[in-house]
């Protein structure tokens, strides 16, 4: 293990909510408003969503399929929109083309759902990101345990999955640090492959203890 030339910050952060003013009570309709919503609503809908419902065992992590199966009953199609993984894309462009083109392609084959009525509408909402800097940091692996014990969920997720779109690579922060300040390939690596969709965010975390400590037990 290196001498690191930059500690590792942490940061606090939140999300404001923005109700705009599009909304889908249709297929058709929902297909149209991820044409047009903003890369914003796209976030809110699939990134921030995942963190949202890091509690759930059951369902999906995604807003768009969750409504699909809840408002329109279309499990097949719920299914096809909760596929996509949040980790392999780098920007939420590529994500809404795949939306789209799942949609497109379930609207063809199922004309006849195209313009059925839901029984709740969908609402597109937006997300603000505000963060603000820790006071504390860390520069060994062992101060960086500690800080970690005391991170909360929001700035857990934002460090381990959204930091995938800030960076454009498909890691996260913590793994960043640990291999190029840290010189531990192999702890940037395990990190990188704990799966947030068959873990909650707390069983995430547990996990990268227990990496972390065999690290630095070694």
């Amino acid at each position: 293990m290196k001498n690191p030339e930059h500690p590792f910050r942490f940061v606090t952060v939140s999300y404001l909510t923005r109700i705009g003013n599009q909304s889908a009570t249709t297929l058709s309709e929902l297909r149209d408003g991820l044409e047009k919503c903003s890369d914003a609503s796209v976030f809110y809908h699939t990134f921030q969503s995942l963190g949202r419902y890091h509690f759930l065992t059951e369902g999906f992590s995604n807003d768009f399929a969750q409504w699909v199966l809840a408002g329109l009953n279309c499990p097949m199609l719920a299914e096809q929109l909760a596929a996509p993984d949040i980790r392999g894309y780098l920007t939420l462009s590529d994500m809404r083309t795949d939306l789209l083109r799942i949609t497109d392609e379930y609207c063809r084959s199922h004309p006849e759902e195209v313009d059925r009525l839901a029984f709740e509408p969908f609402h597109f909402l937006e997300s603000i990101e505000v963060t603000i800097p820790q006071t504390w940091e860390a520069w060994t692996l062992e101060e960086f345990r500690h800080w970690l014990e005391h991170l909360s969920n929001e700035s857990f997720h934002y460090h381990f999955l959204v930091s995938r779109l800030r960076l454009g690579l498909r890691t996260n922060d913590f793994s960043v640090w640990f291999e190029n300040e840290l010189g531990l390939q192999p702890l940037a690596q395990l990190t990188n492959r704990i799966d947030v969709y068959t873990n909650t965010l707390e069983g995430a975390r547990a996990k990268l203890y227990t990496f972390i400590d065999r690290e630095l037990a070694a």
